[in-house]
């Protein structure tokens, strides 16, 4: 996408500067249409640099059986301003506000994985199916029975599962894979970390 940015800037380039030449008459006209396609072209650059080489190292979920809770690290960027890095906003939900989503769909995710569906998990408002936030479940590693596992484990607890995979962590990743290297490290804030791992 950064490729084809920068060739929209000179193609814009080459064809102001042939009408440019050719009718004098559009010379406003066709100097406004290049300005306006040049600040796009020059705009749009490092928004498509950040979304190839700085994706999201991890969106981790927790979940605190004992509060209740799931606690989820959203990153966040806003559209206008391309040279910002992605923000993170950690939120806190009570589990009674947790749904979850199936959904089948093909793509590719930033990290060149072909996906033909997942489980989203839906926070809705309480007393409503209004859904206010979603977060992705299965494209951070886990499968379809993710779902079950988490219900599992959030009404009966541990002792009525398998044990567990060791504890995964989400910044590392390997030396050859630049752009995720060059993404945000995981860092939950101090007081959400504490409260996420411990019991009321």
């Amino acid at each position: 996408m950064i490729w084809f940015a920068l060739a929209m800037s000179i193609l814009m380039v080459v064809l102001s500067w042939l009408f440019f030449s050719i009718e004098q008459k559009l010379r406003f006209e066709i100097w406004t249409i290049f300005f306006c396609c040049l600040s796009v072209g020059v705009w749009s650059a490092p928004i498509f640099w950040k979304f190839d080489v700085s994706p999201p190292r991890d969106m981790p979920l927790r979940f605190n059986r004992t509060r209740q809770r799931l606690y989820a690290y959203n990153f966040n960027y806003r559209w206008w301003n391309p040279f910002e890095r992605w923000r993170v906003e950690p939120v806190a939900y009570d589990w009674s506000q947790v749904r979850a989503e199936r959904w089948l769909k093909r793509g590719a995710t930033a990290h060149g994985v072909v996906i033909k569906g997942g489980v989203v998990l839906s926070i809705v408002k309480p007393g409503t199916n209004e859904v206010i936030d979603r977060f992705p479940l299965t494209t951070m590693g886990a499968d379809e029975h993710a779902w079950a596992y988490i219900c599992t484990y959030m009404q009966q607890g541990p002792d009525a599962l398998p044990p567990p995979d060791p504890p995964k962590d989400h910044n590392d990743v390997s030396w050859c894979n630049i752009a995720m290297l060059l993404a945000p490290k995981v860092k939950w804030p101090a007081d959400m970390d504490l409260e996420s791992r411990t019991a009321p």
